[in-house]
C-alpha cells in the first residue's frame, strides 16, 4: 500500500507560489526584504485561509516562514533575537488570521467591507496579543514575569503591527473586488475561494 499526497490544482499550486514569494520578500528584517518591506505574514495567513483552507497549506507556509527566520538567523545572528520558546506563540497568532479568512469565505462575508474590517481587526488584535505575550511570557528576556505583568508590556508596536498588516490587507481586498466585481480576468472570477 503507498501513500499519495493530494495534489493540488494549478490555482493552488500558482497562489501557493504567490503567497510563498511574497513571505520570502516581505518576511522581518533579512537579507531578502527588499527596500525593508513590512512584513505581510498576517496577511498572507489570512489570505491563505480565504482561498487555501486546507492545514496542509497552513503547515506548508508555516514551514516557510520558520525557514525564512531561521535561515535569516544563521546569516547574521542579530537577527535571531525573536527565536526563543516564545517563537512558537506565532502558530496560534498566524492561526487565527488563517480561521478568520476560512470563516469570512465560508459565510461569503469577503465583499462585506462592514463585516470584513471588524472581523479582520479582531483577528490581527489576537494575533497581537499572542504573538506578544508569548514572548514576553517566554522567552526567558525578561525573567519569569506573571500574565499581569507581561500583558503592560509591548502595546507600543501595536500601532505599527496593525498598520502594516492593514496595508496588505487593503491592498489584497481591493484587488479581489476589483478583479470580481469587473472581471477584469475572466478565468480568475472562475477561481472563488472554496
Amino acid at each position: 500500500m503507498t501513500f499519495k499526497l493530494p495534489r493540488p490544482d494549478s490555482k493552488e499550486f500558482f497562489l501557493t507560489l504567490a503567497i510563498s514569494f511574497l513571505m520570502v520578500i516581505t518576511r522581518g528584517n533579512h537579507v531578502t526584504t527588499f527596500y525593508a518591506l513590512p512584513d505581510a505574514s498576517l496577511a498572507l495567513f489570512l489570505i491563505g485561509g480565504i482561498y487555501l483552507n486546507s492545514i496542509r497549506f497552513f503547515i506548508a507556509l508555516f514551514l516557510l516562514a520558520l525557514f525564512i527566520d531561521f535561515g535569516a538567523s544563521a546569516l547574521d545572528p542579530k537577527l535571531a533575537f525573536c527565536l526563543t520558546k516564545g517563537y512558537w506563540g506565532l502558530i496560534p497568532a498566524y492561526a487565527s488570521l488563517w480561521i478568520c479568512g476560512y470563516f469570512l469565505n465560508k459565510q461569503k462575508y469577503l465583499q462585506k467591507l462592514s463585516i470584513f474590517i471588524p472581523y479582520v481587526s479582531v483577528a490581527v488584535v489576537v494575533a497581537f496579543l499572542i504573538s506578544t505575550q508569548t514572548y514576553y511570557l517566554f522567552s526567558e528576556r525578561f525573567g519569569s514575569p506573571s500574565l499581569a505583568e507581561s500583558l503592560l508590556h509591548g502595546w507600543e508596536y501595536l500601532p505599527q503591527y496593525f498598520l502594516s498588516s492593514f496595508i496588505y490587507i487593503g491592498l489584497f481586498w481591493l484587488t479581489q473586488n476589483i478583479i470580481i466585481k469587473n472581471k477584469i480576468f475572466s478565468n480568475l472570477k472562475k477561481f472563488k475561494p472554496l
